[in-house]
């Protein structure tokens, strides 16, 4: 895809996630709209091997969202890259719906596994990309976690056994956006900072605007393409609420969903003519 059609897509795919969370009532639309741009960049831009109609193909790069609340975006793009009919998310979380408040890999088709305990993820992905560097695979794994997350001591924990296997084929992303449920990240737990906190674990470490899809392709693209002896961590910086204007750096909207008068404000700052998605 060209840049401006990348853009769309994730314009698209806003208003997929803001529509769905309002449709079922509730749900995570701040740390959604945050990791957009990511998820676009890896699932659209050619930097994720994956194939929608063969989602266990052997060779695929996998994808684990450590943050697993952000399911909406995350169903989203995996909507618009033909893993299931885009019209299913608007069945989130509800009852007998397969798109569970987060994600489950026993019934979506194209996620690698379930998440949503925070912490986990990133251990998950290194035990994957040990797995597969001793197979001698070339596939990369990708995990996206939260800021907030990388409270998690499990983080850490995940992040020495990665560079002592020297896991080369694994990237980090870190959704930096400064919120998490209870507030101001530095105000919970001061976590340093996260480039030289991974780096100082022994990653190698890359910083790029969350938002910028063109420079977010070029970092993730370089990462995949050193297969060094070192992980890759990638601390992108975000927005939470991104697109919608009252949903900006407000951390009140880490986990509540729109009425209809705020759907349609958010929906008219996404674009939609009178705020109605017709």
């Amino acid at each position: 895809m060209e840049l401006s059609e990348l853009q769309a897509k994730a314009n698209e795919m806003r208003i997929d996630v803001v529509r769905s969370i309002a449709e079922a009532g509730s749900g995570h639309p701040g740390g959604s709209l945050s990791c957009v741009d990511i998820l676009t960049a890896l699932y659209f831009a050619d930097v994720l091997s994956h194939d929608p109609e063969n989602p266990g193909w052997e060779l695929r790069d996998r994808f684990i969202l450590a943050k697993g609340h952000a399911a909406p975006a995350l169903y989203a793009a995996l909507a618009h890259a033909g893993y299931f009919p885009r019209e299913e998310l608007m069945t989130l979380r509800k009852w007998g719906s397969r798109l569970q408040g987060h994600p489950d890999c026993r019934l979506v088709p194209g996620v690698e596994v379930s998440t949503g305990s925070l912490g986990q993820g990133l251990s998950i992905a290194a035990g994957l990309a040990c797995g597969l560097h001793s197979q001698e695979s070339n596939a990369c794994v990708f995990a996206l976690l939260g800021d907030g997350e990388c409270e998690e001591g499990q983080v850490w924990e995940a992040a020495m056994f990665a560079a002592h296997e020297k896991c080369g084929n694994l990237v980090a992303i870190v959704d930096s956006n400064q919120l998490q449920i209870d507030g101001n990240v530095l105000d919970v737990v001061q976590v340093g900072t996260l480039a030289e906190k991974f780096a100082a674990f022994g990653w190698d470490v890359r910083e790029v605007d969350g938002h910028d899809i063109s420079a977010l392709v070029d970092v993730l693209s370089a990462c995949k393409a050193d297969r060094g002896i070192a992980p890759h961590a990638v601390i992108a910086h975000t927005v939470k609420g991104k697109g919608v204007g009252f949903m900006e750096n407000q951390v009140g909207w880490h986990g509540k969903a729109p009425n209809d008068e705020e759907l349609k404000i958010a929906l008219s700052d996404l674009g939609v003519e009178g705020g109605i998605d017709g």
